[in-house]
């Protein structure tokens, strides 16, 4: 069964982990709401976000949110095609609060629900502004993901290659906090780095000559070993020199991997997707070697690379047009996987 997208109306719940969202969005690509509510200032206080505070905020103001993404896309309930929720990944208690939230909508209102997978948000983010062509080659960098993703056809994935420990943007966070920056570290470690004029050296984990993987805990090692030696010779930390080498480390291999993979998969157009896709430094480099090598490269404005919602509405549209719903005793799934999803 396929559907027509002339008339779609989405309305998608996004609670994976610490920011409520919902939003509504047509046929796809057309967003009418796009309401994040974050709740950053809450887990500061104690470094990282803390799973249990992040539910309870997330009950808190999900209804709420719901109504506003309504409301400003002029929409009511009777409007609305479908219901789609990130099921997973994510944190279990925060998506619970999503999934709950949804299903009921979705009984009440006799609608369709789709489960999300939260990655397949992220990179069909892009295509909520620009055109998507396959195949094409997705580079997800966010706090809890790192992974070259390849897409043949349209919502058909295949990881190529991922993280063997931290995430990139979860080893951002980890480094600033060495460094005695506050959560999130990110755009401390970015900040520095472009302010620093000087770079202390640090490794690049390349691994197995033919690997798409990436590694990010000697990195770490390397930046902790650089502050202890400085400590014991009495000398300051160098932060800004520190934070310059850490995210040209970072950069270099997540760069020369992702267009490596693009010339051997004959991948028509790179995509940067997920929360470290904010990064300056990143979205720069990417941007100066694609252009030096003519490789198209796709990159969503600033509040699509977080998590939002609007990113759901987006890759829940790819199993909506083929009338693949979920049934309601859809369960929540921090560890689904993404090519299982893939339509």
């Amino acid at each position: 069964m396929t559907n027509n997208a002339a008339n779609e109306l989405i309305l998608a719940v996004e609670t994976s982990c610490d920011e409520t969202s919902a939003a509504v969005v047509r046929g796809g690509k057309e967003i009418l709401s796009n309401i994040v509510s974050s709740q950053i200032d809450t887990h500061r206080r104690f470094g990282g976000v803390v799973p249990e505070i992040a539910s309870r905020k997330h009950v808190e103001s999900i209804t709420r949110i719901m109504k506003q993404a309504l409301a400003e896309a002029g929409a009511t309930f009777r409007d609305l095609s479908a219901i789609a929720v990130t099921q997973g990944p994510g944190l279990v208690g925060a998506l619970l609060v999503g999934i709950v939230a949804a299903k009921s909508l979705a009984m009440a209102l006799n609608l369709p629900l789709i489960g999300t997978h939260h990655i397949a948000g992220h990179i069909y983010a892009n295509e909520l502004v620009h055109e998507m062509v396959y195949p094409c080659l997705a580079l997800v960098a966010s706090g809890g993901h790192t992974e070259l993703v390849l897409l043949e056809s349209e919502g058909r994935f295949r990881i190529i290659g991922r993280t063997r420990d931290d995430a990139v943007g979860e080893a951002y966070d980890k480094v600033a906090r060495t460094l005695q920056f506050p959560y999130p570290g990110g755009p401390h470690i970015d900040r520095l780095a472009h302010e620093a004029d000087e770079e202390i050296q640090l490794p690049r984990a390349w691994l197995e000559p033919d690997s798409y993987d990436f590694s990010f805990s000697g990195l770490k090692s390397a930046v902790l070993a650089s502050i202890n030696t400085a400590a014991m010779k009495g000398e300051a930390i160098r932060q800004a020199a520190l934070a310059r080498g850490f995210q040209a480390s970072v950069i270099d291999v997540l760069v020369t991997k992702a267009l490596r993979a693009v010339r051997e998969f004959g991948a028509k157009q790179l995509l940067l997707c997920g929360g470290v896709a904010a990064n300056g430094g990143l979205r720069a480099e990417l941007t100066a070697r694609c252009a030096a090598e003519g490789i198209p490269l796709l990159i969503p404005p600033l509040k699509l690379c977080t998590d939002n919602a609007a990113m759901i509405a987006a890759a829940a549209h790819l199993k909506w047009i083929r009338g693949e719903y979920t049934p309601l005793d859809m369960k929540a799934e921090p560890g689904l996987s993404l090519e299982s999803w893939s339509v």
